[in-house]
């Protein structure tokens, strides 16, 4: 396993962005499909577009650096009935290469367990005001693993992104166990894709205009993207985090270890998973 070493100050010169509905059922459990009505895509299973979370120098919300990777700070400005979701993904750390302003190439650098934390909020107008409401309030493994290229056949391929919640004392299978290879768009499709977005999404319904944002924050070298949350188990679809609660995301080599082998990990009978990216949250 090659480690990837990115630290905290390489993660807040990055700006953050992930993107909406690449797994399919995954909006729909959300409850968020509304918010996505009047979106054009390419295609039915195309993703919805991509959003900004952290945007280094905003003087907004946005601009607070949300990425932990211990805790997750509950919303103090909201009640007791703070609607909070785990995502568990999996991001991509890409350098990126401009020409006149313009996005030309995305290189892969490395990747890690993400956990894109949202506050289910209707009729929130952009959906970077559910995803960032001050610092420890998204997830991202210390663990980063090498990746050289996002293409048919690379190391990422073999991982599988699994989730869990425990509460007082009792482990619950959160989002369902998932290959990376069944997100909607994946390896170049995915990679063009987003490109194309990062150049061209417009000011529109819940999506912003990103050229803007790249343009503002100085054209980032590096910028981290979250490719999209699975789907939940029906534990996950109904229960909102709470205080005390803890979330573990694992994205796993599944050539290399079992999903046995991960609960095993969770419950402290193994001590460490081979060529894996772990990220454990407290909620506080």
């Amino acid at each position: 396993m090659s480690h990837y070493s990115i630290n905290k100050s390489d993660l807040q010169k990055m700006v953050g962005f992930g993107v909406a509905g690449n797994f399919a059922g995954h909006l729909e459990q959300a409850g968020e499909t509304p918010d996505f009505v009047n979106v054009q895509t390419a295609s039915t299973n195309a993703p919805k577009g991509i959003f900004p979370y952290y945007v280094t120098g905003s003087n907004k919300q946005i601009g607070a650096y949300p990425l932990s990777s211990t805790e997750i700070h509950y919303p103090k400005n909201l009640d007791d009935n703070a609607h909070l979701q785990a995502e568990p993904e999996v991001c991509i750390v890409f350098n990126v290469s401009y020409d006149d302003g313009k996005v030309t190439q995305l290189t892969p650098k490395a990747f890690a367990a993400f956990n894109d934390c949202s506050i289910r909020k209707p009729g929130a107008k952009k959906i970077s005001e559910k995803k960032n409401w001050g610092a420890s309030t998204k997830g991202v493994s210390q663990n980063f693993i090498a990746l050289e290229r996002f293409e048919k056949g690379c190391e990422l391929d073999n991982f599988h992104i699994a989730s869990f919640l425990k509460r007082d004392g009792q482990i619950h299978t959160y989002g369902k166990d998932s290959s990376v290879l069944t997100y909607s768009y994946f390896h170049k499709l995915l990679k063009d894709w987003m490109i194309e977005k990062l150049n061209h999404q417009q000011d529109s319904g819940p999506l912003e205009n990103l050229h803007q944002i790249l343009q503002q924050s100085g054209y980032p070298k590096n910028i981290i993207i979250s490719l999209g949350a699975t789907t939940y188990t029906e534990f996950g679809e109904t229960v909102f985090l709470q205080p005390g609660d803890e979330v573990a995301i694992y994205v796993y080599d599944a050539s290399q270890n079992s999903a046995e082998d991960v609960f095993a990990h969770l419950t402290g009978q193994k001590t460490e998973l081979t060529n894996s990216s772990i990220l454990q949250q407290k909620i506080v």
